[in-house]
């Protein structure tokens, strides 16, 4: 441990100097927080849309700003589950349940679209003899689901205000 101690300026200096920049450098008064505290989700159709406009919404109140939003996001969210696994009478073991949303970021000043991008993921479920076993597993994946899609969303808008930003 003494001996890693002295190397740590050094591999700090190192960093800095390949050009590594922090998303939110300037912390709750940078660019990109100001920017992501700008943002209104518009409302989201059905369970899973109230599910991730919540896990957005969260993301986004940390960094909310006074100015009111300027900004709106779409999201329009792509549902499924997909059987996977059969067994020998034709019953199925396994399921695939997938969550893709399609974003857009539009200024809400002259109504033009900023970001047009998608982000999702899918998780596998088990399904057994009780029904309401493999229910509670479709929705606590579809809850798992929308968290990691809100996190891509605020990740991407990020780096584009991060981008636009610094060009």
């Amino acid at each position: 441990m003494k001996r890693i101690l002295p190397l740590l300026p050094i591999a700090l200096a190192s960093l800095t100097a390949c050009g590594l920049r922090p998303v939110y450098g300037g912390g709750g008064h940078g660019a990109v927080a100001q920017a992501l505290g700008n943002v209104e989700v518009a409302p989201i159709e059905g369970k899973a849309g109230w599910l991730v406009r919540n896990a957005l919404n969260d993301r986004l109140a940390a960094m909310q700003s006074g100015s009111g939003p300027r900004y709106r996001l779409v999201v329009k969210l792509d549902d499924n589950i997909a059987g996977l696994g059969l067994r020998a009478d034709a019953a199925i073991t396994r399921e695939r349940r997938t969550l893709r949303a399609r974003y857009q970021l539009v200024d809400e000043a002259t109504g033009a679209q900023i970001l047009d991008d998608t982000a999702g993921s899918d998780a596998g479920i088990d399904v057994t003899s009780s029904e309401y076993a493999t229910i509670a597993a479709e929705d606590t994946a579809l809850e798992r689901l929308s968290q990691t899609v809100a996190d891509q969303i605020v990740t991407r808008l990020a780096l584009y205000s991060r981008k636009a930003a610094n060009p």
